[in-house]
């Protein structure tokens, strides 16, 4: 699967202003059901995930975090055997924990506190009760979306072979709100494909993996997920991002392509809900069609949403800043958009100044930096909340769409 050549990705590195990636777990924890996560990490961390979750007091949540205090920090004590008692407490409380994800933090890479290490020792320990595996929510060199590729990637590894006289199957790999991947599930049992989704709500661990298997990307920033799937031998399809009407059509028509499904059949399965899709859009086009929008770099949604707000929303990017750019994952979106106005990295000081000059009708930003541009008189949209939200699917299309006329509907009504 090659990229294509253009459209050309301009670079430019320096300061960025992104949350880490321990924030994934405030969804991964709502995904797998029978998972918790482990923070090994400082108050500062227990703090943010807190703040981001929104947690009630009432709720008992699926993570947690296992504090390193200044005699930790400073090597006066074993921090690996602390680490086992914390475990063990936990798993004596929640005895109903199959998958226990150990998640390291900036302080724990600090102290160079090996988690994988300790996975294993701890799995070998609690044997035939609790699988433990480890991966890295650091915030040193990533973005928050890459907390889920990390955790996604650790799955990969553990989960068993397919045989070699099975069928093909596929997966659609990324994590969705449970009504869309009901629906997509919906959608594949329509056209006889046999589907799995990584991850899985329960048994996270039991999704078979192997030459046999296609894999459909449902997020674009699973860069490390998509090399682990491939070290088993699946094959991934390239496709556009499952935003929008189009995109969503064109996703399900690279599955159905795969799987010997044809034409005549996807477009019967698929008539209802893309009607339904491109209806919903429609009826929200003339807000935005002719409006100008920029993207600062923070979930690397930000090239298949440029894609759909362009192509079917009638808007105009006037810098689409991402990450980090994939561009075999995101050939496809690419393609699509044929938009020269992407940037990859984005020193924020140098974008700040550049949008502030160009005053883009809407900017799509972090939280760090939407309250103040709105107070510069800019209109913004968190860019965190199209990561929580439902937004994949055809039946998803008009809200999505909603989620970008909602700002500027609110500045309208208190400009009256």
């Amino acid at each position: 699967m090659s990229a294509p050549l253009s459209p050309e990705i301009r670079r430019d590195p320096g300061q960025r202003a992104v949350f880490c990636g321990l924030t994934g777990i405030v969804w991964l924890h709502r995904k797998i059901e029978d998972a918790f996560f482990l923070v090994v990490g400082s108050r500062t961390c227990a703090h943010l995930i807190q703040s981001a979750a929104g947690v009630m007091i009432f709720a008992e949540p699926r993570f947690a975090t296992a504090v390193l205090g200044e005699r930790d920090l400073a090597g006066m004590a074993d921090a690996n055997e602390e680490l086992d008692r914390v475990v063990q407490r936990l798993l004596e409380r929640r005895p109903d924990i199959r998958l226990l994800f150990l998640v390291g933090s900036c302080p724990s890479e600090v102290i160079k506190l090996d988690l994988s290490k300790a996975a294993g020792r701890l799995s070998r320990l609690h044997a035939g009760r609790t699988r433990v595996l480890a991966y890295s929510g650091s915030g040193i060199e990533t973005t928050f979306t890459e907390g889920e590729d990390a955790c996604l990637a650790s799955i990969v590894p553990e989960c068993p072979s397919a045989p070699a006289y099975s069928a093909p199957s596929l997966i659609v790999a990324g994590a969705l709100a449970d009504v869309v991947e009901d629906q997509f599930a919906r959608l594949f049992a329509s056209l006889d494909i046999p589907v799995y989704f990584l991850p899985a709500r329960r048994a996270a661990l039991e999704t078979p993996i192997g030459p046999g298997t296609r894999v459909l990307l449902a997020q674009p920033f699973l860069n490390a997920t998509a090399r682990a799937l491939e070290e088993r031998g699946a094959t991934i399809i390239s496709a556009p991002m499952p935003l929008g009407a189009e995109g969503t059509q064109l996703w399900f028509a690279a599955a159905a392509e795969a799987f010997g499904v044809s034409a005549e059949r996807l477009d019967s399965a698929t008539a209802l809900p893309r009607a339904r899709a491109r209806k919903a859009v429609e009826a929200l086009r003339s807000e935005l069609a002719g409006r100008r929008v920029a993207f600062f770099p923070d979930s690397q949604l930000e090239i298949p949403l440029a894609r759909f707000l362009k192509r079917e929303l009638g808007m105009i990017p006037t810098e689409i800043g991402t990450p980090y750019c994939n561009r075999r994952l995101l050939a496809r979106d690419l393609d699509l958009l044929d938009e020269d106005a992407v940037s990859e990295g984005c020193d924020v000081d140098r974008q700040l100044d550049r949008v502030r000059a160009s005053r883009p009708d809407l900017t799509v930003c972090g939280l760090g930096l939407a309250n103040p541009l709105e107070a510069e008189g800019l209109t913004t949209r968190w860019s965190i909340e199209l990561v929580f939200s439902p937004i994949q699917g055809f039946e998803q299309a008009g809200d999505l769409a909603a989620l970008f006329t909602r700002p500027q509907r609110r500045r309208d009504r208190l400009a009256l």
